[in-house]
């Protein structure tokens, strides 16, 4: 009996210096989680019971649990890295069956899925048919855009000025866009139509006879929009007229063939103010064709595609796991796990939320395995191992003095 208790000891020693070898082997592993192996003392039972002076039978390896702890999250500059500073697991489909990581090491495959180096595609939230957040009811598969980003039309152009309070009226009438004497101010912006060609508007300020009061002229690539539009100013200096500030001019049909620009003059940020003309803000909200620049993912997990146009295209929200049992997960080998009857079922939602923490992009997890622990528990095991193995011989030599005995 005493032998076996012995050998227990020694292949439970065995056990934790195996467990330990594998922690020191992932230390520099993605997203690894260190185990630690735990034990349960071994006692023999009867149809009676335990009687209170029975002798231990040994030792037993009674599980081996893997550490959740956060591991370092180290900068790598990289787009795609991901690590999650917080709970949770990304979730990857692997041909069709869900899987988790906490490593963040992803790229592209031939068809621009985003993959780990297992080829297991990271699932996402798609953006919502309305065009607002992301539809939290489904998962997909995350691919990034590979064409270029559609032009879209100038629809609304906003002027915030200053038309000074003691202007005059022009010496020469009528207003003629090439006679600078026929205006007080002028200022422009480029605009865009419906394939993406680039127009110049220019906006020409007229002061009028009458107090408090301008004209403004559009015209597009030279061309007369409309005719003078009224702008009118209390005493204090604030647009009254038009209400609520915006003007919408007529059709301007450019000759590159595209649909004609149909523009909302937003004055409504104009002011008449002190002695001097001054502009404060051009704007518009058109854009022509854009090429992809760049990938980046914020805090919220929000995968969104830039382009040269400076448009951002969100593609996804990266959906995050959690279990109510962790460490009843099924190790996959490859930085994975799969669920099981022990973990519970998956809890999924995003990064930020009351249940996860922040994604963080352009960065990795690294292990959580502290080395210097580990040899510590290297050198334990060691001595668990040699004392039970010293066990083993005390045993045999007295073993040996009764088989001796005349």
């Amino acid at each position: 009996m005493s032998f076996r208790i012995s050998l227990s000891g020694m292949n439970a020693a065995q056990s934790d210096l195996n467990v330990t070898s594998n922690n020191i082997a992932n230390s520099n592993t993605t997203g690894f989680k260190q185990s630690r192996a735990e034990f349960a003392d071994v006692y023999p039972t009867s149809a009676y019971g335990l009687s209170k002076n029975t002798i231990g039978a040994g030792v037993r390896l009674q599980r081996v649990a893997q550490q959740f702890s956060q591991g370092i999250v180290e900068n790598t500059g990289k787009a795609l890295d991901l690590a999650i500073n917080g709970k949770g697991f990304f979730t990857l489909s692997d041909g069709g069956s869900f899987v988790y990581s906490r490593a963040g090491n992803f790229g592209t495959d031939k068809d621009g899925y985003v993959v780990n180096p297992s080829g297991q595609r990271l699932q996402v939230y798609l953006p919502s048919a309305s065009g607002t957040g992301f539809d939290t009811g489904r998962v997909s598969d995350l691919q990034l855009a590979s064409g270029d980003s559609a032009p879209q039309a100038t629809s609304s152009v906003g002027v915030g000025a200053n038309l000074p309070g003691n202007a005059v009226a022009p010496a020469t009438t009528p207003f003629s866009a090439t006679d600078p004497t026929s205006y007080n101010y002028t200022t422009s912006l480029t605009v865009y139509d419906s394939l993406g060609a680039p127009h110049s508007q220019s906006m020409y300020f007229v002061k009028t006879a009458n107090p408090n009061e301008w004209q403004v002229n559009t015209f597009v690539d030279g061309t007369a929009v409309g005719t003078a539009q009224t702008l009118q100013y209390s005493n204090m200096g604030a647009l009254t007229s038009p209400s609520p500030g915006r003007i919408t001019l007529p059709p301007y049909t450019p000759t590159t063939g595209a649909a004609p620009i149909d523009i909302t003059l937003d004055v409504s940020n104009s002011t008449q103010f002190g002695s001097g003309f001054s502009v404060s803000g051009l704007t518009q909200d058109g854009h022509t064709t854009g090429r992809l620049t760049g990938i980046e993912v914020s805090s919220e997990g929000i995968v969104q595609a830039r382009y040269t146009n400076g448009v951002s295209t969100p593609l996804g929200q990266v959906v995050l796991t959690n279990f109510a049992n962790p460490q009843g997960l099924q190790p996959l080998g490859d930085n994975a796990w799969a669920e099981t009857a022990e973990s519970g079922q998956p809890l999924r939602g995003f990064a930020g939320s009351s249940e996860f923490g922040n994604v963080q992009g352009g960065a990795l997890e690294s292990s959580n395995v502290d080395l210097t622990e580990q040899l510590v528990n290297m050198i334990t095991a060691q001595r668990n191992f040699q004392a039970n193995a010293q066990m083993i011989t005390t045993q045999d030599q007295i073993t040996q003095t009764v088989i001796n005995i005349r």
